[in-house]
């Protein structure tokens, strides 16, 4: 059975001390998440402070990118080697902001993904369409063409560290949300394609988030649908009390 995963991608916000606290309340709030897992992904600078107070929280570790070499001449770069020794679990690669502002393409995110799964991180890879794609009715090519190309040499065995988040753009700090009808459709579509390139099982078993101004006001009848399990979430997760909402509604 699938277990809800609730990941919390804070962008270019938290200081150290503003991520070190946020975690303390959050764990004292959250406890023992026993209907799933909870991630926070803070900048790269807050890691280090971040990773000093969730040990023994249950909360994993994210980084919101990683580059696609373990070392070398690559100035500002963050290598999959820095982050585990920092005690990150986790990662988010293929974010449409990654994708759309700094030309990030599917063979460029494949080689992250693969090289994660090597240094034994999990990984968050993120799918979506521009709302262009949408109205011009490509969001289903959109969506094969993202996944073939971010899974391209991934092992059947692998998909347990993988999780898809599907995230349409024009959804992303814009206040708008797919229905939850429409995003459930586009989640069900995913797991045709994931069996498409798979099996059934490996469908039938794949975690698939939403991802798109989720908050607590609409987490509870996205995370119902039967395809949907769990959320990407951005600015809701910046605040203690609206990111434990959505846990909470995800536990019910």
């Amino acid at each position: 059975m699938r277990k809800t995963f609730i990941a919390g991608n804070w962008k270019m916000n938290m200081l150290p001390s503003e991520a070190a606290a946020f975690i303390g309340d959050l764990a004292a709030k959250t406890g023992d998440f026993k209907y799933g897992k909870v991630m926070v992904a803070p900048p790269f600078t807050s890691l280090p402070a971040a990773a000093a107070v969730i040990k023994g929280t249950g909360i994993l570790l994210g980084a919101q990118n990683m580059s696609d070499e373990e070392s070398g001449a690559h100035t500002g770069e963050v290598s999959p080697l820095m982050l585990k020794d920092l005690g990150v679990d986790a990662v988010i690669l293929g974010h449409s902001e990654r994708r759309l502002i700094y030309g990030e393409n599917d063979a460029f995110i494949n080689r992250k993904v693969k090289l994660a799964l090597k240094h034994g991180f999990e990984v968050i890879l993120c799918v979506g369409e521009t709302l262009e794609e949408r109205e011009s009715g490509k969001v289903e090519t959109v969506v094969e063409e993202q996944l073939a190309g971010g899974l391209s040499g991934i092992a059947e065995e692998s998909l347990a560290s993988i999780t898809i988040a599907y995230e349409p753009v024009w959804a992303i700090g814009t206040g708008k949300t797919a229905t939850p009808e429409d995003a459930d459709s586009v989640h069900a579509f995913i797991r045709k394609i994931i069996e498409k390139l798979f099996s059934s099982s490996a469908a039938a078993e794949i975690v698939i988030q939403y991802g798109g101004s989720v908050k607590p006001e609409n987490s509870a009848e996205l995370m119902a649908k039967e395809n949907i399990d769990g959320a990407l979430v951005g600015g809701a997760s910046l605040k203690v009390d609206s990111f434990y909402g959505i846990i909470n509604f995800a536990k019910a």
